[in-house]
Parts: C-alpha cells; structure tokens; sequence
C-alpha cells in the first residue's frame, strides 16, 4: 500500500514537471517572440480613423424654407442641402439694376456736355481768328481813312476843298477807328468764351469719368446683390455623408453658423499617438498595419507620411504649463499620421468611419 502511494506520488511530481517545463517553453518562446518583434516594429492602441469633416456654414442670413436632406443621406458635389427664403436679397439685386440704369443714364449725359463743351471750344476758336482777320481789314481801312482824313485836313486849312468834304472824311476815319474797337472787343469776347468752354470742357471731362466710376461701383454692386442672391442656394462642396442636420423649416441662420457636416468618404487616414519614447526608430515611409476593432479579420495596409510638429497636450484646451511648480514627468504622445495606401480594398476603406479605434503597427525594420 505504501509503495503504490510513493509510485502515484512520483507519477503525480512527473506529470507537474512536465507541464511546468511546457510552460517555462511557451512563455520563454513567446517572451523571445514579443522581444525580437519589439526590436522591429512599434505599436499602440492610442489611434483612430480620421476623415476630412466639411462643415457647413451659410454665407447669407435668413430664414430657412426648405431642407433638401436628412442625416446620413450621400450626397454629391454640387447638390442643394437647404434653401434660404431670398425674397430680401430679390429686392436688393432689382434696387442695384436701378442704380446701375441710373449711373448709365448720368454718364451718357456727362458725355453730352463733353461733346457740347468740345463744340463750343470749336466755335469759340473759330470766332476768335475770325475776328482776328476782321480786326486786320478793319486796321487797313482805318490807315487808309486816317491818311484821307489828315490829307483832307490840311487841304481844308488852304481852303482847297469844302467843310462837307473834311467832316465826310473825318466821319469815315472815325467810323472806321470805331469799328477797329468794335472788333478787338468782339475777340477778346470770343477769347472769353472760348476759356469758358475749355473750363465747361474740363468740368464736364471729370464728370464723365465720376459718371463711369458710378457705373463700375454700380456695377461691383449688382453683382454682390447677385452673388448674395446666389448664396441662399445651400450645395454640398464636396461628395460624402451628411450628419447631424441641425437645420429645419422657419429657422434663422446667420453667416458662419456651423449647422453640419459632410464626411467626405474619399480620403481616409489615421492618426496614432505613440509615446514620445517610441519615436527614436521611426521615420517617414515605413510601413503600418492597422486592425479595426470593428473589423478585427480585416488587416490594413498604411505608411507613416509625417509628424506631428508638437504633443497632443500643446493642442488642449488647457495645455500645462510646467513652470508654476508642480511638474510631474509624463511620458507624452505624438500624432502620427499613417496614409492608407491603394493596395487596400476599396469597398473596405468606405467602411471605416471617422473615429473609430484601430490598433497601429509600425514596422521599424
């Protein structure tokens, strides 16, 4: 009895060092394993999916008076999400059409005085050589009735000719020394007006070119009007999924307010955050796999294409500030961002949504 006691016992302790051994084996095995894989690649289950997130924001005010989608509906470039009422903005493009009518209207009439101004310069100019020439005639018949006259005043003093013959002639010079008068008074009328139209010329060549700036101001006016107009026309900028649509009939919105988003589906990325003492081997152009925790038979193809230029703390609302005192070291985290290449299945990548958590390995060597 004693003796088959003492043999179970020893078969009892072969069968313990036995499991004992296998177990020393696997975990040794896989301890090699986790070190060898360490020395090659780096890891961490700090990291999401990322896609660009397109808000939308309406440019104009106004009341809401239809929505075009619902949440999650796909949409393409180009396609109308909401309409704002645009009667306001109707107003304002007719009242800029009148104004620009009106400014067309002051600049025709700006060029009708240049061009009567101009013609009025034209005239002026010709009556002043013409009196010119007037005036030249006039001093010719005035020398010749002043020598008539002194002649005939000598001649009347030898009582050569009669006093009827002496005042025709002192008449005829002093009509004719009039009419010298006469017409130097004519010119410099003439000359007068003729400073006046270029004067009126001038003038009217400023208003013209007020007139043509009124019409380009009414003109950038129209349009703006227009493109306000434009503007209560909601589309999608890009192609993607629509989510939480806070937007309904009869609702007010006001320029640069957020109402949603489109997920653009098309680029796809990940950003991990690697702990600051796991960056020393990694560079960019290394290869990434990627697991999704909502696909975890599926496996990704990635490549690290840049780093973050600071920690994932310096971007918080908050972010510490290590001089008042308390500092306390902490291993901090760096974004990575990791492309996921075209080697990946398409259908699979317009799976993934913005957010999920992935698990990242870099592969180091």
């Amino acid at each position: 009895m004693k003796e088959e006691k003492q043999q179970e016992k020893k078969k009892t302790n072969k069968k313990f060092l036995v499991i004992f051994a296998v177990l020393i084996l696997v975990g040794g095995s896989y301890g090699i394993y986790k070190y060898m894989h360490s020395l090659a690649h780096e890891e961490t289950d700090d990291a999401q999916v990322e896609k660009n997130m397109n808000p939308i924001i309406p440019r104009v005010s106004g009341y809401v008076t239809k929505v075009l989608v619902k949440d999650n509906d796909y949409v393409k470039k180009g396609d109308t999400l909401f309409i704002i009422d645009d009667k306001d903005y109707v107003v304002k493009v007719e009242d800029a059409k009148a104004a620009l009518a009106a400014a067309e209207g002051s600049y025709a009439v700006s060029k009708a005085d240049v061009g009567s101004a101009s013609a009025g310069v034209s005239v002026s100019e010709a009556n002043v050589q013409s009196a010119g020439g007037n005036i030249e005639s006039a001093k010719i018949r005035l020398s010749r009735a002043q020598n008539d006259y002194d002649r005939y005043k000598n001649l009347y003093a030898n009582r050569s000719i009669t006093k009827q013959q002496f005042e025709q002639a002192e008449a005829t010079y002093l009509e004719a020394k009039n009419q010298v008068k006469i017409l130097q008074d004519q010119q410099r009328a003439s000359a007068f007006q003729k400073s006046v139209s270029q004067a009126r010329n001038v003038v009217s060549g400023k208003q013209t070119e007020v007139a043509a700036a009124n019409i380009e101001r009414a003109k950038a006016a129209l349009a703006a009007a227009e493109l306000n107009e434009s503007y209560t026309i909601v589309t999608a900028a890009v192609d993607g999924q629509v989510s939480k649509i806070n937007v309904q009939p009869g609702q007010l919105v006001q320029p640069g307010q957020s109402l949603f988003y489109i997920i653009n589906n098309q680029d796809v990325w990940v950003v991990a955050n690697f702990k600051e003492t796991q960056l020393n081997k990694m560079v960019v152009g290394q290869k990434a796999t990627i697991k999704v925790d909502a696909y975890p038979d599926t496996e990704f193809e990635g490549e690290v294409v840049s780093f973050s230029p600071a920690t994932g703390a310096k971007f918080s609302l908050l972010p510490p500030d290590n001089a008042t005192g308390n500092f306390v070291k902490t291993i901090q985290r760096l974004p990575v961002k990791i492309a996921l290449n075209g080697k990946n299945d398409a259908d699979k990548l317009k799976n993934l949504r913005s957010g999920m958590n992935v698990e990242v390995d870099v592969h180091v060597k």
